[in-house]
């Protein structure tokens, strides 16, 4: 890795097309992130639920949904709602305990 100036493949902005859209990549880690989530809260193999963990990856997972929710389609964002639901309610739950 040299000085070299950037190639126009490498130039930001070229090539844009080649670029997969941005809210299925969103959704993925949403998910991602939701899954992490439960498995935080896990009491599997003797272990003790990571709940600060599991409400990092809420927390990020909330945001990283309002910030994209406007450009899914009605029924993307109504699952992806209910996902997010559901694991903070497993999560109150658990901390609860």
């Amino acid at each position: 890795m040299g000085s070299q100036a950037p190639t126009d493949h490498e130039a930001p902005g070229r090539n844009r097309e080649h670029l997969p859209p941005i809210e299925p990549l969103m959704t993925e880690i949403i998910g991602t992130l939701a899954l992490a989530a439960h498995a935080y809260l896990a009491e599997e193999d003797g272990r003790t639920p990571d709940t600060a963990a599991a409400e990092i990856a809420i927390d990020v997972a909330g945001t990283a949904f309002e910030r994209v929710k406007e450009r899914l389609r009605p029924e993307e964002r109504l699952a992806i709602s209910q996902m997010l639901t559901e694991t903070r309610l497993a999560f109150v739950r658990k901390r609860g305990l």
